[in-house]
């Protein structure tokens, strides 16, 4: 197993660090799946859950880093795990696995490799307004209902903004930064799952 990740430089590791640290910004408790497989690192963070045996709604956020020395490991780590050694590194980009495993169901649901069919663009600033807009919709529901605000969550990231493209996928375009103003969000389809290529990085829905 791998003990150390050796990303190309410090900028990659900062770069590694602020995504993490978006993901822990929708949950603090969260885990990130650090999945490396030769000269790249694949990290997923779980956004929305999905439920039922198939994980229906499940969205999922992916940004891959290049690595200046081949490695091999898949696990699950806490968020604050990367985040506190991504804020001490030492100007390299040395990443130090964290010893801490975490537990995230989405972890278990894994999208396909390969298969994936073009299926259209959809405007990156359209999906910056759904997001904001099923935000306010879920913050206002907190303030009303509290912890019984769980439904009107459901039902809000369910709702389709896009031709296939649910407002989850929206929410975790937007959130984890994966948006560029004025730029397009590439659409493609793989059996039951849907992926936004954003500048910044991937969402992956079911």
């Amino acid at each position: 197993m791998t003990d150390v990740l050796h990303l190309v430089d410090a900028a990659s590791l900062g770069d590694l660090g602020r995504y993490a640290g978006r993901a822990r910004a929708l949950d603090d408790a969260g885990a990130i799946r650090l999945q490396a497989s030769g000269d790249v690192l694949a990290a997923w963070v779980g956004v929305v859950q999905g439920s039922g045996i198939l994980a229906e709604g499940t969205v999922l956020g992916l940004r891959t880093f290049a690595l200046r020395e081949p490695a091999e490991c898949d696990l699950v780590v806490p968020l604050g795990a990367v985040t506190d050694r991504t804020a001490r590194h030492d100007g390299s980009g040395d990443l130090a696995v964290p010893p801490l495993r975490a537990l995230a169901p989405w972890s278990a649901v894994s999208p396909p490799r390969s298969g994936w069919e073009p299926a259209g663009e959809v405007p990156g600033d359209d999906l910056a307004r759904a997001a904001r807009a099923g935000l306010d919709e879920v913050s206002a529901a907190v303030r009303e209902r509290g912890a019984a605000a769980g439904f009107v969550r459901d039902r809000v990231w369910a709702t389709e903004v896009a031709p296939g493209v649910r407002a989850g996928g929206a929410f975790a375009a937007f959130s984890l930064g994966f948006l560029a103003p004025g730029g397009a969000v590439r659409v493609f389809r793989a059996n039951r799952w849907t992926r936004l290529t954003a500048p910044g990085g991937h969402v992956l829905m079911r």
